[in-house]
């Protein structure tokens, strides 16, 4: 009996400053969208994090209360996100979008979601989309040259990517890789497909 009081009073808590958060973050959108990493997992391949849940139900409850609630639909996006449930995630941000189109970092996150899904074409799209809204917004073109790369194979087009991705953010996070990624693709041209 005791031990269902400190977990109930633990979730309590937890959720508790969980809506604190939502309440007190308001717009501010300045925080780092994810970024992908090449290759991506297979889809479906791992199990959410059992920490995650509590707060995915307080948040499914504050945008059923809410639906008009941005940034609990972001945040309820990034946990479906963080916890490998891309098809949740996708749905979640497709929801934040309705309220807000313009949000590259939402886009952003979605677009990451949809390559993690195998939907590289959407990736591409909302990639696309989010560095078009934002010139500066650079995690989108980071990842653009990765699904152009990795999944699409389209050489040029992620050098290009990559290229602007640098020239935006020279010693930005993923400024390493994508140096070690561009020189790899100038050193190893792709070899032409026989018909």
């Amino acid at each position: 009996m005791k031990k269902e009081t400190l977990l109930i009073g633990g979730v309590c808590l937890v959720a508790g400053l969980l809506v604190v958060f939502v309440l007190m973050r308001g717009g501010d959108k300045s925080a780092p969208p994810a970024a992908s990493v090449p290759p991506a997992a297979a889809p479906g391949t791992a199990t959410p994090p059992a920490s995650n849940m509590p707060e995915i139900q307080v948040l499914k409850k504050m945008v059923a209360d809410d639906p008009q609630n941005h940034d609990a639909w972001v945040l309820l996006g990034n946990l479906y996100f963080d916890s490998e449930q891309p098809v949740k995630a996708v749905d979640a941000y497709d929801q934040a979008l309705k309220l807000d189109p313009d949000d590259p970092d939402v886009l952003t996150d979605q677009g990451v979601m949809f390559r993690r899904l195998g939907w590289f074409d959407r990736a591409v799209d909302n990639f696309s989309k989010a560095n078009t809204i934002d010139p500066s917004h650079a995690t989108s073109l980071f990842n653009l040259g990765i699904v152009y790369r990795f999944d699409l194979q389209d050489y040029d087009k992620a050098k290009d990517a990559w290229t602007r991705y640098l020239a935006l953010t020279p010693p930005g996070p993923n400024a390493e890789q994508a140096r070690k990624d561009l020189e790899f693709l100038k050193t190893h041209p792709p070899v032409p497909q026989q018909k």
